[in-house]
């Protein structure tokens, strides 16, 4: 697999890491393209479906070619990506759902199974799964894959708790934000391996993202604020805009070598520093 990698499109290859550096800045725009995917994606879904389908996959698909194009990490490269692919994961989970009648139970078992499929087949192949060592091609599709398979059962979460579980958007919102606060005490007062800890977390997200969204866009007769989809979309992406916007101009979020990288925010692997 190794020997194949190096023989397909040798000039391609990534000349840097292709993803952001881990900080307090990447969790925030995280939370935020989760958020404005649900939003996005539920606006558009209210509309057309087949325009909605062709919408959300052909950004998807725009935006992931454009970011296998670049050969290092550009922030609102990276960021459209990361969208794009919130809004189609967030499509293809509730697709399943709506179109083939598969339960939340269901769905959230098939997209888990999906992402820990994923996982092993990236750290059997590559012997890491830390976000410092996407400094190739097949690591990188492995890292899209994993986000896809993420965003996908983190919609399933979310809808979980919120209608199978009966929490409802608010309380649910809440839940996920003490879950994701797990991994980062474990990593940071009980040495819990950083990389599981950043998954565990990035997989939250998801789910934290979008009950927020639901709970400020869906009307008040099921739970929500009312402010509507569309409008929780467009201000979520005005954010996405300015902090990206800010990353670009300061470039704080470029990975540097990992000698001479400080410690990042809940992401590090000692094992791919000593390679």
């Amino acid at each position: 697999m190794r020997g194949s990698a190096k023989a397909s499109a040798p000039g391609r290859e990534p000349l840097a890491a292709k993803v952001p550096e881990i900080t307090v800045l990447f969790w925030v725009v995280k939370i935020l393209t989760t958020g404005m995917g649900e939003a996005t994606s539920d606006f558009l879904a209210n509309g057309n479906p087949a325009v909605a389908g062709i919408v959300g996959f052909g950004g998807f698909c725009f935006a992931l070619w454009l970011q296998f194009r670049v050969r290092r990490y550009y922030a609102a490269v990276y960021w459209l990506a990361a969208v794009s692919v919130a809004v189609f994961g967030t499509m293809v989970a509730d697709g399943v759902h709506v179109a083939l009648g598969v339960p939340y139970t269901g769905t959230v078992t098939l997209y888990a199974v999906a992402l820990a499929a994923v996982l092993l087949a990236w750290y059997r192949s590559e012997g890491t799964l830390s976000i410092h060592s996407i400094t190739t091609r097949r690591r990188e599709v492995f890292y899209w894959c994993t986000v896809l398979a993420t965003f996908a059962l983190g919609t399933a979460l979310g809808d979980f708790t919120a209608s199978t579980v009966d929490l409802g958007f608010l309380d649910s919102a809440i839940a996920f934000t003490v879950l994701i606060a797990v991994p980062l005490v474990a990593w940071w007062k009980f040495r819990l391996n950083a990389i599981p800890a950043f998954w565990f977390a990035y997989v939250v997200t998801r789910p934290l993202g979008a009950s927020f969204a639901d709970y400020l866009g869906k009307p008040g007769s099921i739970g929500g604020l009312g402010f509507g989809d569309g409008t929780v979309a467009a201000v979520a992406s005005v954010a996405i805009v300015a902090l990206v916007g800010y990353a670009v101009v300061t470039r704080n979020d470029v990975q540097r070598p990992l000698a001479a990288a400080p410690a990042p925010v809940m992401e590090h692997d000692p094992a791919a520093a000593r390679r």
